[in-house]
Order: structure tokens, then C-alpha cells, then sequence
């Protein structure tokens, strides 16, 4: 079962070295962090960087949460939750599931940059992730290169970033 980690935004890999450092690796199966390549300018130079996708979140693939939750508390000195419903651990539902490996393949766990044209008002994704995807975009930033979509994860609506690049514009 997948389950999310809360920790501190922007310490998303600090908390990912520790865990899989100091937690034992019978409890997780698999230990990682969705991102998404961006381009960002830097220094007046577009750069390919890969970003995360979902700041504060640490994903988790565990057959044992109660044991997880157990040597978070005591092994790892960082802010790290497992999230919950009520008392109990609230593992990702198939669609959350399916959502992420749409974007972040299993492996990496990067989403790759799309491309896309904009013909009229109408965005066409060319290839990458968010090809067959133009449903959930919900803005798209051409100066910045990004596309917005909305998730539900764990019951919240969270905006998410993809990185989009439009090659070109036609009336």
C-alpha cells in the first residue's frame, strides 16, 4: 500500500536521506519523491531542473505503516507524519495511485517536460506526460513554462506544476 509522509516543505529529500538511512529497509518497499522537470531561467540561460512536485510530501510504499510510523518517531530526527483519516493510516486510493504514475514513472519518479502548441484558445500537448491529459490542466503560465493541474490527495485538492513547453502559437 502507498502511503504519503508529511514533513517540512522544502526538506522533502533531507527527510527522504534520513528515512531510508535510519528506518529499516524490511518496513519500505519503495521510498521516494515525485518531481517534475521545469525549465528555470538562471542567469538569463533556460535550464532543465527537476522540481518537487508535491512540497512536503515524502511518498511511501509499505505492507506495515504502524511499524513505519514506530521508527519514524524514534529513529528519524526530522518532522515526518504519516497522514491519517481520523486514527487510522489512509493509504492512497487507486486512483491517487494512478494519477502519479501517469506523470512520475515508476524508476525515476520524474515527470518529464511536454510539449505543446497552442492553436487558437486551444492547448494541443505534442508529447510528454500531459499528452491526453489537456482535461486537467487548469492554467497554463508561458513565461514561466509551467502547466497547473489540480489532484486529490488523501481527500485535499492540491495544485501541482508540470513543466510545459510551448513551441509555438497559432491564431
Amino acid at each position: 500500500m502507498w502511503y504519503v509522509i508529511q514533513t517540512i516543505g522544502g526538506r522533502e529529500q533531507h527527510a527522504l536521506n534520513l528515512i531510508a538511512k535510519l528506518v529499516d529497509t524490511v518496513v519500505i518497499q519503495e521510498l521516494f519523491i515525485p518531481r517534475c522537470e521545469i525549465m528555470k531561467r538562471i542567469g538569463g540561460v533556460w535550464v532543465k531542473r527537476a522540481d518537487v512536485m508535491l512540497p512536503g510530501y515524502v511518498f511511501v510504499v509499505t505492507d506495515d505503516p504502524a511499524k513505519l510510523e514506530s521508527e519514524l518517531r524514534k529513529n528519524v530526527p526530522l518532522f515526518t507524519k504519516i497522514l491519517r483519516n481520523n486514527d487510522t493510516f489512509a493509504p492512497l486510493d487507486k486512483e491517487e495511485i494512478a494519477f502519479i504514475n501517469a506523470f512520475a514513472k515508476p524508476g525515476t519518479r520524474v515527470a518529464e517536460l511536454s510539449t505543446g502548441v497552442i492553436e487558437g484558445d486551444n492547448v494541443v500537448i505534442l508529447n510528454g506526460p500531459l499528452l491526453g491529459q489537456t482535461g486537467h490542466i487548469k492554467k497554463i503560465d508561458r513565461h514561466k513554462r509551467l502547466a497547473y493541474l489540480n489532484m486529490t490527495i488523501m481527500g485535499r485538492q492540491k495544485a501541482i506544476k508540470l513543466g510545459l513547453e510551448i513551441v509555438r502559437k497559432q491564431a
